[in-house]
């Protein structure tokens, strides 16, 4: 109860200094926490597909469904931004669905692969309306929400992520969470249960790709311009890196691996172009020495600290 009222205290105090923050940050800055949220919200809907069992090498593409499809029916039919956002998530979400539909059967490498192509087919269709989609140049024009301002869009996307957070949580720690991590922990032993481990899987790439949908549909209005290759093989790759990094098995990991990882090029001023070494240097690291992910750091480096000192006592009794 103690534990937890501690760690109730830090995500106000936290959520607290994120409402502070355009007080004190300039412009580029909120844009980069801006694109954090986002980023955070991509993540964070991929570990949902990752605990039922899955690895989708394509998660961008939801996004790309959610961004084309808002930006698309507000530029071109004048519909009002608050309706085509969650029509974008929504689409997102059967477009899961109906690729869950054949894919679930696949497993491990095979799914994962499957979701590659389906990430590149998504892309690839681009092509096939130029006047709605702006070919592989990209949509311009797009309709923004609030203007140029970066600062209500920073509360909007704050609000939104925290809003993201809270309903995965919340799914994740209810009884269909268990239900998915059961499936991902030995699909047969749930089936012989009665559970319909394939509509679980299926039922976590739509809610992954819902919010995915709405991630998507945020950035095409705050950016105003969205192109194909915002969407591609390696935003996707990024985002396996971030929740790997950050630690799958903990709902914290996306959040702070995707905020660590995306973050350390451009604090590091003049090596925004190396970002992918970073990335992968963070990678390699986490898997050799931290297993728990960077949200296992501190149980680490205490397990570390416990290890030497037991070493020391040894070698005084020796």
């Amino acid at each position: 109860m103690k534990r937890n009222r501690v760690s109730g205290f830090g995500i106000v105090g936290v959520i607290v200094l994120l409402s502070l923050a355009p007080l004190f940050l300039e412009s580029y800055y909120l844009h980069l926490a801006i694109l954090v949220f986002i980023y955070v919200m991509m993540t964070s809907s991929l570990r949902t597909i990752y605990i039922s069992g899955q690895m989708s090498l394509g998660h961008a593409a939801s996004m790309a469904i959610g961004a084309y499809t808002s930006a698309m029916l507000a530029k071109h039919l004048g519909w009002p931004m608050w309706f085509t956002m969650p029509l974008g998530g929504l689409a997102a979400m059967i477009v899961g669905v109906l690729v869950g539909l054949p894919f679930s059967r696949l497993r491990a490498i095979y799914f994962s692969m499957a979701s590659l192509f389906f990430g590149m087919m998504v892309t690839t269709l681009v092509a096939l309306a130029p006047e709605w989609t702006g070919h592989y140049a990209g949509l311009p024009a797009i309709p923004r929400l609030f203007g140029f301002s970066k600062v209500p869009y920073y509360y909007f996307f704050l609000a939104l992520v925290l809003l993201t957070l809270l309903i995965l949580y919340r799914l994740e720690h209810s009884r269909l969470g268990m239900t998915v991590k059961s499936v991902a922990q030995s699909y047969l032993a749930a089936s012989s249960r009665g559970i319909n481990e394939r509509g679980i899987r299926i039922l976590s790439l739509g809610i992954g790709g819902f919010f995915a949908g709405i991630a998507g549909a945020g950035y095409a209005h705050y950016a105003g311009f969205i192109a194909p290759e915002s969407f591609g093989v390696m935003p996707s790759i990024f985002l396996l890196v971030y929740l790997l990094a950050g630690g799958k098995g903990s709902f914290a990991g996306p959040i702070v691996g995707t905020a660590v990882l995306y973050l350390i090029p451009y604090a590091m001023a003049g090596f925004e172009g190396y970002a992918p070494f970073f990335q992968a240097a963070a990678l390699f690291a986490v898997l050799y020495l931290i297993p728990d992910g960077i949200v296992g750091l501190p149980r680490q480096i205490m397990s570390w600290v416990r290890r030497l000192r037991d070493r020391k006592k040894a070698e005084y009794a020796a």
